[in-house]
């Protein structure tokens, strides 16, 4: 878009190709030529970007101040634009690495997480020694409570040992029984 004729100002808008997800990155160049151009290197100036970190603006910059010092004395906005072009580019590659990256760092922080969950404690003499302790106690206390359980419910019902032992007359109940 031409901006004005003197001097010559217009701006350029340089989009990247689509990345992942049809992502792009764009810019905006606003160019305006001097008196002694292309002796004299254009002014140049970022208007307006999308999707780009302060980072990858002063990068482009960076590159401009470059290739413009690069190509004085020869027609150079197509270069500088073609160099914006393949940083953008660049950087859309970039973006794209990042992602895989945090993806994969994810997946490995994940990993770990599961590792972690199925791992137990290591089993040496003193733990098991220790858990031995504790496993008969708990057993030896179940055995406490279903002996209770079984005294409070036999009280009325006693066993024929323990009937024999209570009264003898009942060793010749049965005899006695038989004989009639």
């Amino acid at each position: 878009t031409v901006l004005s004729e003197k001097p010559t100002t217009f701006t350029i808008t340089v989009t990247s190709e689509a990345g992942e997800n049809d992502e792009t990155v764009q810019t905006t160049l606003k160019f305006t030529y001097r008196e002694k151009y292309p002796d004299e290197t254009p002014l140049y100036e970022i208007v307006s970007q999308e999707n780009l970190d302060d980072n990858d603006v002063t990068d482009i910059i960076k590159l401009l101040e470059q290739q413009a010092e690069e190509n004085l004395g020869m027609v150079m906005i197509f270069t500088l634009v073609s160099a914006v072009q393949e940083k953008l580019n660049e950087i859309v590659d970039q973006i794209k690495t990042r992602r895989e990256e945090e993806k994969k760092q994810k997946e490995r922080e994940a990993e770990e997480e599961e590792k972690q969950r199925f791992h137990g404690t290591p089993v040496t003499i003193e733990n098991f020694l220790n858990w031995k302790a504790k496993f008969d106690a708990e057993l030896l206390e179940i055995k406490r409570k279903k002996m209770k359980e079984e005294e409070q419910a036999g009280k009325n019902k006693l066993s024929g040992k323990q009937l024999f032992e209570m009264d003898h007359n009942l060793d010749t109940s049965d005899i006695q029984f038989l004989e009639e």
